[in-house]
């Protein structure tokens, strides 16, 4: 149906078979429901054999669809051969159970899905940590689902014994169920403290201006943040390419620099406990300056994609923060009306492309702007015998002329009316003849 594409992350890949159920106010597009959970079962490593959508007014207690979409998927999978059934739902550890013994095959559901993409894209032990305890969040609930498994002879039937059957009880379960208490514990202390160095390390960073990358995963944060800081970091045309924050110096020029920041990629209802893992993670986001929003203009889910990351930076506390919604990869847009309906839509958004540089320069003039809080016509005396104020005005303003009475610099130029406030702090030597206010 889909054409199979594999992925160095799978170690064996499995064909799928997608469901999306569709319930009142869902945020699936309604022009393409299964098309994010299709990129993440590419990105997983799967091969797409097969998709179904079902439509319900309420979820279904015990299956989540009904008794006869159920057998449905059931055939369906048998027909195609399907290793695994993916929901576009978080489903209940009793759902999974019913639906795999109605089904035949394993059946896993969105979050399960995000978490196996997250473990296999986790690089350091920072985003390991978080990843484990995601995990065990999701696993715990579950652990007797998954002794039920052994506790059932191959035929599926319930066993009452026999060798290899004998199901190890509560005692295993409350066992285990400790076990993951004790490590879940652990892990939360672990990433507390990761996360005090984390606030510490921006706090840290007094006065310098904090600027992060936010988006919908695969959005272009990552290509963005090459093309403004030569960073070098890895990109990559897939979900979740980056999980780990990344922070290096942008030189705004006109003497301003910012540090900016890249993070992990947002999507659709993504779980509550991942959020809360990678707190951490998203610690830049939340104490940033500036958020520059990058978003996929070339994407048919643009909108949807904005209000879904709309909706984290409001779960993360960043509701109120300063933010720029850029549209990337414009170059990809060849139709002129699609350009004219996202002036329309976005008319304060900045269109680029990250790729070819496109638009970047006003980014980075709006940027500057956003940083200086504006720049200002000067006209200056300044103390020549003060190398440090000398030093300020060269450093933090572009000198227009500059003219020599004795000890006595008279001198115009433009600059950031953040730094203008800055001369305050050498006295009388320096005054201020006369300001205005410059041009963006």
């Amino acid at each position: 149906m889909v054409e199979p594409i594999r992925n160095e992350l799978s170690v064996q890949a499995e064909r799928a078979l997608l469901v999306a159920v569709i319930l009142p106010g869902s945020t699936v597009d309604p022009l393409d429901p299964l098309g994010e959970l299709r990129a993440l079962t590419r990105t997983a490593g799967g091969i797409i054999a097969d998709e179904i959508v079902a439509k319900r007014h309420v979820i279904h207690p015990g299956l989540y669809l009904g008794s006869g979409k159920a057998q449905q998927i059931a055939d369906r999978a048998h027909q195609n051969e399907i290793d695994v059934v993916i929901f576009d739902n978080d489903l209940s550890p009793a759902q999974i159970r019913d639906l795999e013994e109605i089904i035949g095959c394993k059946v896993i559901d969105r979050s399960e899905l995000i978490l196996d993409i997250f473990a296999a894209h986790a690089r350091t032990s920072e985003s390991r940590l978080q990843v484990e305890l995601a995990q065990l969040e999701y696993t715990y609930p579950r652990l007797r689902h998954m002794w039920t498994h052994l506790e059932r002879t191959a035929g599926g039937q319930v066993a009452s014994g026999g060798i290899g059957t004998r199901g190890p009880g509560e005692k295993q379960l409350e066992t285990d169920r400790r076990l993951v208490q004790k490590r879940t514990q652990r892990l939360k202390q672990e990433l507390q403290q990761i996360d005090r160095r984390k606030v510490r390390e921006v706090r840290s960073r007094g006065e310098a201006f904090g600027i992060c990358l936010v988006g919908y995963t695969n959005a272009g944060k990552s290509t963005l943040m090459n093309a403004l800081t030569g960073a070098e970091v890895l990109v990559a045309d897939k979900l979740f390419a980056t999980l780990d924050t990344r922070t290096r110096q942008w030189d705004l020029d006109r003497g301003q620099t910012a540090l900016l920041s890249d993070t992990v990629g947002f999507v659709r209802d993504l779980p509550h406990h991942l959020v809360a893992s990678f707190r951490a993670t998203l610690e830049e986001a939340i104490h940033a300056n500036l958020l520059l929003h990058v978003a996929d203009a070339s994407n048919e889910r643009l909108e949807n994609e904005i209000a879904a990351v709309n909706k984290v930076l409001v779960d993360i506390g960043c509701a109120d923060s300063r933010r720029i919604l850029v549209l990337n990869k414009i170059d990809k847009i060849m139709d002129p009306i699609v350009h004219m309906v996202l002036n329309r839509k976005y008319p304060e958004a900045i269109k680029i492309s990250a790729a070819t540089g496109k638009g970047v320069e006003r980014l980075i003039e709006e940027v500057r702007y956003r940083v200086t809080g504006g720049n200002v016509n000067v006209t200056l005396r300044a103390n020549c015998g003060n190398g440090k104020l000398m030093h300020y005005i060269g450093r933090h303003a572009d000198v227009q002329s500059q003219t020599y009475d004795g000890q006595t610099a008279s001198i115009t130029a433009v600059m950031p009316a953040v730094r203008l406030e800055g001369l305050e702090e050498f006295g009388d030597d320096v005054e201020i003849v006369n300001s205005s206010n410059g041009d963006r």
